[in-house]
Order: C-alpha cells, then structure tokens, then sequence
C-alpha cells in the first residue's frame, strides 16, 4: 500500500515541488486514458484497469502508484487500486467533474509556456506571441482547435457549476431584470430565472460565444420569452439597461479593459442599479494555491492577472461603483455586491 509522510521535511517538500510537472502529467495521463471512468466502486488491479482502457499493465501501475501519493486513487494492502474523494473528480459522469479542467490546465501549450514564466516576469507580459507569432485566443481557435474544445468544454463544466451557487446566494427582491455580461454561454443568467420566474434577462457576450447558448435561453427554450441575447464586447459598449449586472470571471485581463469595461456598465445603468461582480481572488485562502496558479497562468497567456480584494475595490471604486458588501459564493468565488450612485 502506498503511504505518504504526513509532513515531509523542508528538503523533501521542494523536490516534490520541483516535480510537480509530473504530478500534473499524471493527472491528465488519467484524464486522457479514462482510468477514473474505467474504475467502478469494486477495487480493481491494474491489470483489469489496463484492460479496460486499452493499456500495458506495468506502466498503468506506475502512473496509479504515482497519483495514490497525492491522494488521487489509494493502493489497497492486496494490490489493488480504490477510489478517493479527489480521483471520482475525474469521472466524466460526476455531478462536479473536473475532468476537463485538468486537461484544460495540461493542455500542450503550456508545457510550452511555463519554462518561460521568468521571461513573463521580467518583462510583465503575455510570452505567447513570441512562442507563437499570434495572441492566444487566436492561436487556440486557428492552431489548436482541439485544445479550443477542452477550453469550451472546462469553462462550460465551470459555469455550470458556480451557477447554482450563485443562483443560491443573490437576493434579487425589487429587480425586475438582470443583465449578465460577458456571460458566456448564459449559465448563470438561466440559473437565476429558473429560481425567479418573473425576472427578464438578458446575455451578453461575443456573437461566436452568444450563437451557443445555453439551450434553456434559446428560441425554443423554456426560458427563450424572457431572455434577449444581444452579440457584443463590453469592452467596447453595453447596449443593454437592467436592474441588476453580473460580471463574472471577465475582469482578469489588463488593468485598461477592466477599467473600460467597469466604466461601460456604470454608462449603461440606471442610477441605484446594482451591479455583482464574481472573482476568484489571490488573497482568498481557501484557493490560494489553485488561484495563484492561475494568475500566473494568466500573465503567461495573455498577460493578465487575477485580482485581489484591494485590486478589485479599487477598479470598482474608480469607476464609480459603491460597494455594499463582499460575500463568498464557494471555496473559489467572492461577489463584489454594488451599485450605481443615484
């Protein structure tokens, strides 16, 4: 049976750290291959699990020995491999998979961008147009099209979700209509109108990204008669009036298109409007690890940052938004509750 040391001594825990790139590698190895799916709730060898994902048994073993470490699949005293709370993560049939974010965050560029993560904080900005010779969205969407689709599908699978966490913590009492820009493909906006039936709503997002959306919001959907999806870029206008704007995940890019965007929505609204912005935050200690990660990730690709609390109210604060109150949506997620000066 695999164990693990409680609380390895400093030397040991840098080597594991300079290693993580093999703990990352092995997850998505998992990922890709289907192990978790392939393993039920009866313990299995690896031969069996080999078998059933069309693998060599030896190597199967190694790579299942490695994620035990980490807690992602255990080693039974007899040999044969179990789950854990972390390896049914990456099921495709679980109610919260994070399969897709695993590959997402493994995806082949960023092996290719992370060893230049030095060069990115020398200069402050994205490396991805000198690896590439083009900016990322346009790498991912004419280059890398099936890393395109493990984005769609993580960020789906994320929105998803944070929906009914945030559908659950909103009190939308007076709002007769809610606007959810940058929406994506409108998880969060059909979330909130399946609770409040008598609330209109309206997405908006990039006309490629708006021509998917959630098929509740669309001609057809349930929800299709109070929802107007309208094609735009907040960063260049807000075409739309509502008593209540969600900003989620949106402001992460730099620090002039989040300003833009911020000053874009107090344009648009009507005075004593509210309006919700939702962060990961690098200073919210339950995530620190995952969210630093990914700010980090963020100046590699398209020199972005995620925001801390004093960063976020100070953007809100200079476009003129006042702040009520902050509260955690999850374990990743805060809302910025505000509202437009009268």
């Amino acid at each position: 049976m695999t164990t693990v040391s409680p609380t390895p001594p400093p030397a040991m825990r840098l080597r594991e750290l300079v290693f993580g790139a093999a703990c990352a590698a092995a997850v998505r190895a998992a990922a890709r291959l289907g192990v978790a799916d392939a393993l039920g709730d009866a313990p299995a060898t690896a031969e069996e699990l080999a078998a059933a994902v069309h693998t060599e048994a030896r190597p199967l073993d190694r790579l299942l020995r490695a994620l035990s470490c980490y807690g992602i699949f255990e080693e039974t005293g007899d040999g044969t491999f179990v789950h854990t709370e972390m390896s049914r993560l990456l099921r495709d049939d679980a109610p919260n998979s994070l399969r897709y974010i695993s590959l997402w965050c493994t995806e082949p560029w960023t092996w290719e961008a992370w060893p230049r993560l030095d060069e990115a904080v020398r200069s402050g900005r994205s490396v991805f147009d000198d690896l590439y010779g083009k900016g990322f969205f346009d790498y991912l969407h004419q280059d890398a099209k099936d890393s395109a689709q493990v984005f769609n599908r993580a960020m789906t699978t994320s929105s998803r979700q944070s929906a009914q966490d945030i559908a659950e913590l909103l009190d939308l009492t007076g709002a007769a209509s809610v606007a959810d820009i940058g929406g994506g493909q409108g998880h969060v906006l059909a979330s909130l109108l399946e609770k409040h039936p008598t609330i209109e709503g309206t997405l908006l997002d990039l006309p490629d990204v708006v021509a998917n959306a959630d098929p509740r919001l669309r001609d057809g959907g349930p929800l299709a008669p109070r929802v107007r999806i309208v094609p735009g870029d907040c960063r260049q206008d807000i075409p739309v009036r509502a008593d209540l704007y969600i900003i989620k995940n949106i402001l992460e890019w730099d620090d002039e298109s989040t300003r833009t965007t911020l000053r874009n929505v107090v344009a648009a609204a009507p005075p004593g409007a509210r309006v919700v912005i939702i962060e990961n935050l690098i200073d919210d200690s339950p995530s620190m690890k995952f969210t630093t990660a990914m700010d980090l990730l963020l100046l590699l690709n398209v020199g972005g940052a995620k925001h801390s609390k004093e960063s976020l109210v100070s953007r809100m604060t200079e476009a003129g938004l006042a702040l009520r109150e902050i509260l955690p949506v999850n374990a990743y997620l805060h809302a910025f509750d505000c509202t437009v000066p009268e």
